[in-house]
Parts: structure tokens; C-alpha cells; sequence
């Protein structure tokens, strides 16, 4: 091949468009969800699904997401990702506008803070379920829909949400996050499970590993840790997350661009877990 050849990229402009691309984001409401559903719309998909547990919630990110003036359309489809009965509601909802989806973005979570001997064994579960089971179950039931216009050379995407928790260790002393950072642990490690399993069907999985974020999830314990300011001081890129950080990340492991990602994650702190090494 000549060397010519070798600087040519296949449509380029392309690289990371998902034209016409239908979207189901859970947790989409608000925070990252809202984020990564701003990013996916805006790179072009044609329809993103955003469900939460709050139907207001749901409709005014809607609003919101629409009012962008997109091509495309965010329809809301409120339900309650602990329930498995909400979750098949859901998938049935999302039937009635379409007969395929190409991108799942398992995003509802939650987290608990207690020092250890106070903390409540019903909210470790709680957490580890809405964390880990609940995407599992989801993508299980998305499934079909996911496997209908997938190809090898075109892939569906299953992209969930972890954390840097999951990676390195999570809060502890008054406000630790058992539950939370074992669940993210376990949430990178079904992301490579069902890479594996799902790959050869034309379904490739991936994670990502946020650390702060200035989210209604976060902003408490980042107030009992120091606070923004502080927190964007200790790290190493000298700020927080912003949502360009998982709109692009989000819309790259979505497109084309990255399309032989397959089990792994991408961690985005600012360098947050190298740095407490240092401490």
C-alpha cells in the first residue's frame, strides 16, 4: 500500500456522526445522562429516549434537549430502573416509535454514605442493584432491539456508566460509599463480560469512569470533601468535569470513531486517581 493510501481516512467528516442513530438513555433526566443525551442529539441521531424515574424530570429534559434545534427528537419515557417490570415497560414504550436501537446508554445509578459499622445493609443492596443488576437486566431486555440492524462492520453500542470510584477507592471515613464504589467496580467488570458476549453479535460494550462531576448526585459529598474549589485544586488538570468531557466521550464510543473499542473504559478525571497517589 502506498504511502498515499495510507493517509486517506474513509469519510472523514463522517468519522464521528451518528446520523439518523436512535438513542435510549437512562438516567437521562439530568447530570451525565442529560450530558451524554446532549451530545448523542447533537451528533445526530434521530430519536433519544430519555427515561428517569420522575416523569416531569423526563419531560422538561425533553424541553430542553429539543429546544437545541436539532434534527432530531428526545421523547420522554419515564420509568424506574430498579423495577424489572418498569424496565420491560419501558422497552415496549420505546417499540411504539421504533423497531430497532442502535445505542443504550445505562446510566441510572445511586450511591449511599455512612460510616462503616452504621452502614444500612437494605442500602448496600439498594445500590448494587440500581448499579449493577439494573443494567445488566436492561441491556439483557434491550437486547433484541439492539441485535436488529447490527453488523460487524456497523456495530450497536452498549456504553455504561462506572466511576473512577470503581477504579481506585471510593469516600470512606463518615461519608464512605461501600455499596457504591463496590458496585461501579463490578459495573466495569460486567462492561467487559458483556463485550465478550455480545461482540460477535454486533454489539459492542464499553464503559466509562467519570470522576467529579458537578451533578445533584455529587454536589453533596464534593461539599463534604473540600468543596469545587478545592476539589479542582488537588487535581491534577487543576478543574472538574464539564459536560463537553461526556458529551464527546460518549458520542466517540458511539461513532464510527470508535468502533474497535470493545470491554474496555475510559476514565475521566482530570488524572484525579494517578494524583492521589501522591497523598
Amino acid at each position: 500500500m502506498s504511502a498515499q493510501a495510507d493517509v486517506q481516512l474513509k469519510e472523514f467528516k463522517s468519522l464521528f456522526s451518528l446520523d439518523g442513530k436512535v438513542a435510549v438513555v437512562t438516567g437521562g433526566s439530568r447530570g451525565l445522562g442529560l450530558h451524554a443525551a446532549s451530545g448523542l442529539l447533537q451528533a445526530g441521531c434521530s430519536q433519544v429516549f430519555i427515561t428517569s424515574r420522575k416523569a416531569q424530570a423526563c419531560e422538561e429534559a425533553c424541553a430542553a434537549l429539543n429546544a437545541l434545534g436539532c434534527k432530531g427528537k428526545a421523547i420522554s419515557v419515564p420509568a424506574d430502573q430498579a423495577k424489572s417490570s418498569d424496565i420491560e415497560r419501558l422497552v415496549k414504550e420505546v417499540e411504539k416509535h421504533t423497531d430497532h436501537v442502535d445505542i443504550l446508554f445505562a446510566n441510572a445509578g445511586a450511591t449511599w454514605g455512612a460510616p462503616f459499622d452504621e452502614h444500612p445493609e437494605e442500602a448496600f443492596a439498594k445500590v448494587m442493584d440500581l448499579n449493577v443488576k439494573s443494567v445488566f437486566v436492561c441491556t439483557q431486555k434491550f437486547a433484541p432491539l439492539l441485535r436488529k440492524r447490527a453488523t460487524l462492520e456497523d456495530p450497536s453500542r452498549i456504553v455504561i456508566t462506572a466511576s473512577i470510584a470503581g477504579i481506585g477507592v471510593g469516600s470512606l471515613g463518615a461519608n464512605a460509599t461501600f455499596g457504591y464504589s463496590a458496585s461501579k467496580a463490578a459495573a466495569l467488570h460486567l462492561a467487559r463480560n458483556l463485550a465478550v458476549e455480545l461482540g460477535p453479535q454486533g454489539i459492542l460494550t464499553t464503559a466509562i469512569a467519570p470522576g467529579f462531576f458537578p451533578t445533584k448526585m455529587a454536589s453533596g459529598l464534593m461539599e463534604l470533601t473540600g468543596g469545587t474549589k478545592e476539589l479542582a485544586a488537588a487535581n491534577p488538570n487543576q478543574r472538574l468535569g464539564v459536560p463537553e468531557d461526556i458529551a464527546g466521550t460518549v458520542v466517540y464510543l458511539c461513532s464510527r470513531a470508535g468502533s474497535h473499542v470493545n470491554g474496555g473504559h475510559i476514565v475521566l478525571d482530570g488524572g484525579a486517581v494517578n494524583g492521589r497517589s501522591r497523598l
